[in-house]
């Protein structure tokens, strides 16, 4: 029997020195221990634990039923009494071993944890855990920091809760765990402060900088991922919670702000691999844009801010962060760069940003990349959002900052819509200009002209894709028509008339030619499919189509020809334009002409 054998290796174990323990006993005693467990009888176990006559041995041997009882405590259901004498066995374990051992025997159960069982092993072991470091007198840093370190590395790879309802399922227990670890390390934190508070030249950074590792680790994961808006129904948000309390330790150990402002300066490198050196320096990223997001955009820890930054300085700070949440392709990240971009916008007055914030890469970049969301992503709202906030942008800069920024952009782009929405900018800032008191000079005269030249063009002359480029060249003739009516020849304030040879050249012609080349290519195919329509004597046959150089997906003969309908439609509507921008140009210079003579 299980006890009988416990009783035994007891009784030969009592009358030893501690110094006279062999390899034997330790394996007996792990072999008996087990098999009670094993075999119900925890309560007898438990009995031999709180016997005082086996303190010593408990002390040296006990540890090594740490593996089987960890087994026992998650198998048995949460409110039996063989569960309680588990924990009243772990317990009496924390109290008698020696913490050394007892830290590497508890952090191996964490580590070999997986799946389901991560959570519930790491909620069962926080507290014993605790416990032991606090008692560790050498090396305690390091050891909190390898627990910390151990327990993110093992929750790291579960999913984040998202929806409202995997929130309040949570499922393999994340959220909760989440705010166990803050509060296992809160001692720590608490060690920290007292140590800072005594003297404020304090240099033991080692579990400072542990602690610190920690909340980067937490920044990236889970909050990065994890969806922070307060969601109705749920009271207490367990992510929101968990926010706050890690910004609480950031500032509790003074490093919030050193985060916020000092992160270019970057920290000191332990690698000498530079693979490895360049994943931190992407994880210390993810968790600093994930730190602004919180700040600014949440308010966690906003109370605390130094409220004497420009908006500008603001904007020009989170830049760098805006940029990395917008290269990434998740919703979660995605959104949070957008949030965190609109939420710096809106503290600035329009018109306000200078040209010269331009010379910052960052600023360059960023509206790239909401370009990118804006075209690529996948999620409508979040396409709608980038349009807005690009809006916003354009809004915010001088006359000098739009106009350099639409420079670019009708250069980067490579997507007809935004050329043409960029282009409906260009005009409504030309009007702007054409009806203020005080001249605009950058969307007037020779530099509009030299913005002209990006917009009054073909990129492959009567070659070009009329049907793939209608967006932009609609809006490239309702600028030109707009410029035609609103400016005199006479007084030619936009430069247009000057250079009208050009445009006729480059634009204007060669989407005559475009036009007639495109309407006759369609009509030839209506025409063909007409003709093959009546001899399948069916209009369900399927067939391929390319539009665009891009090939349709799979379609009836009669789909098919309403799309070549609607693209002669779209001919139809450029066509009519043109003709009336035509007409307009003859109008004036015939009455021009009419003057002089």
């Amino acid at each position: 029997m299980a006890v009988d054998e416990l009783q035994a290796i007891i009784q030969r174990c009592q009358i030893l020195e501690e110094a006279d323990f062999r390899g034997e006993d330790y394996n007996l005693f792990q072999v008996a221990g087990q098999k009670c467990l094993e075999d119900g009888y925890a309560a007898q176990l438990l009995e031999v634990m709180q016997n005082e006559k086996n303190k010593v041995i408990i002390k040296n041997m006990g540890w090594n039923l740490i593996s089987p009882l960890v087994r026992c405590i998650l198998a048995y259901k949460q409110e039996s009494d063989q569960r309680e004498h588990c924990l009243k066995i772990l317990d009496q374990l924390v109290q008698l071993c020696n913490p050394k051992e007892l830290f590497l025997g508890l952090l191996e159960q964490i580590e070999q944890a997986s799946g389901e069982q991560v959570c519930p092993t790491v909620m069962l072991l926080l507290q014993p855990l605790q416990t032991v470091l606090l008692k560790l007198q050498n090396k305690k840093a390091y050891s909190v920091g390898l627990s910390l370190a151990m327990i993110m590395n093992q929750l790291t790879p579960l999913p984040v809760p998202y929806t409202k309802q995997q929130i309040q399922e949570d499922k393999l227990g994340l959220c909760q765990c989440c705010n166990a670890v803050v509060d296992f390390a809160k001692p720590f934190v608490n060690e920290v402060v007292k140590n800072m508070e005594k003297s404020s030249e304090y240099n033991d950074m080692e579990l400072r900088e542990e602690l610190l590792k920690f909340c980067m680790k937490s920044l990236k994961y889970p909050l990065l991922t994890a969806q922070l808006e307060q969601v109705e129904g749920i009271e207490e948000h367990p992510f929101r919670h968990f926010a706050a309390e890690i910004i609480d330790i950031l500032l509790d150990i003074r490093e919030l702000m050193p985060l916020v402002f000092l992160h270019h300066k970057g920290r000191k490198s332990y690698w000498e691999n530079q693979e490895f050196e360049d994943i931190e320096r992407k994880n210390s990223a993810d968790s600093l844009a994930c730190l602004s997001y919180l700040m600014f955009v949440q308010h966690f820890g906003i109370n605390c801010f130094p409220v004497v930054f420009s908006p500008s300085y603001l904007l020009q700070c989170n830049m760098t962060h805006i940029e990395v949440l917008l290269k990434r392709t998740e919703e979660s990240m995605l959104s949070k760069g957008l949030d965190l971009f609109e939420s710096c916008l809106l503290r600035m007055e329009d018109n306000s940003l200078l040209h010269q914030y331009l010379e910052f890469r960052n600023f360059i970049n960023v509206p790239q990349d909401l370009v990118k969301v804006m075209t690529l992503c996948p999620i409508e709202h979040l396409r709608k959002k980038s349009l807005n906030i690009l809006q916003l942008f354009i809004d915010k800069f001088d006359a000098e900052g739009k106009y350099t920024l639409f420079r670019c952009l009708l250069k980067t782009s490579n997507h007809a819509g935004v050329e043409g929405y960029i282009i409906q900018n260009i005009k409504d800032q030309v009007h702007l200009s054409l009806t203020k008191e005080h001249d605009n000079v950058w969307f007037t005269g020779h530099h509009l002209i030299s913005l002209l030249d990006l917009v009054l063009l073909l990129p492959e002359g009567a070659e070009t894709d009329l049907l793939q480029n209608s967006d932009r060249i609609m809006a490239s003739l309702n600028l030109l028509r707009y410029l035609v009516i609103k400016d005199c020849e006479s007084d030619n304030q936009t430069g247009v008339w000057t250079t009208l040879a050009k445009i006729e050249k480059n634009f204007l012609k060669p989407l005559h030619v475009g036009l007639n080349m495109s309407k006759a290519h369609y009509e030839a195919e209506i025409k063909n499919k007409k003709e093959n329509k009546r001899e399948a004597h069916s209009s369900s046959a399927i067939c391929s189509l390319t539009v665009s150089g891009e090939k349709m997906p799979a379609m009836t003969t009669e789909m098919q020809l309403q799309v070549l309908h609607s693209a002669l439609f779209t001919f139809d509507l450029i066509e009519s334009v043109l003709a009336r921008v035509e007409e307009l140009i003859e109008v004036k210079v015939k009455a021009v002409m009419d003057e002089n003579i």
